[in-house]
């Protein structure tokens, strides 16, 4: 079956269900990048103060605890869930696009590898891997991107009809 480009074929309701589903999902996955900014300060030291604690810096202006057992297998237990079945929805719709084979198998893999090393990162940071936490901040950019330049593609497609392309 040829799915290159199959997305120009669905039927106009799919397509607008599948741009709403991206449209929220996307305001979901940019709250959620939202909130990490407000509590990490999205760099090294905001990350491994998020998860270790911050107890001995006497001039941290919000005091920060390391996060127990439960807290990180709940963390790092329902973002992997979360996240690999979003990265899935969003690699099935982006496989229907046209797009060059290397780029859209990287969209589609690219994401899934970042979450395991973005969230088993944590986890490691937590258990006192320090220098992790570089792993932790480049896989959660590229994560991130993979994730924009996917709904990009997706929603242009959706919206595009097959004679302009």
């Amino acid at each position: 079956m040829q799915l290159n480009g199959l997305i120009y074929s669905f039927p106009k309701e799919i397509k607008l269900l599948f741009a709403a589903f991206i449209i929220v999902l996307s305001v979901g996955f940019y709250t959620g990048l939202l909130f990490v900014g407000e509590t990490s300060s999205v760099n090294p030291k905001g990350i491994e103060e998020q998860y270790l604690g911050n107890e001995d810096n006497e001039e941290a202006t919000i005091m920060k605890f390391k996060k127990s057992d439960k807290e990180m297998l709940s963390i790092v237990h329902s973002h992997i869930l979360s996240m690999s079945l979003i990265f899935f929805l969003i690699g099935l719709i982006l496989s229907t696009t046209k797009l060059n084979y290397k780029i859209k198998l990287f969209l589609i893999t690219e994401p899934f590898v970042s979450v395991i090393l973005t969230f088993g990162g944590l986890y490691l940071l937590w258990k006192g891997v320090l220098w992790i936490k570089y792993i932790v901040m480049i896989s959660g950019i590229l994560m991130t991107l993979s994730y924009s330049v996917s709904v990009i593609i997706i929603l242009k497609q959706l919206l595009l009809s097959k004679k302009t392309n």
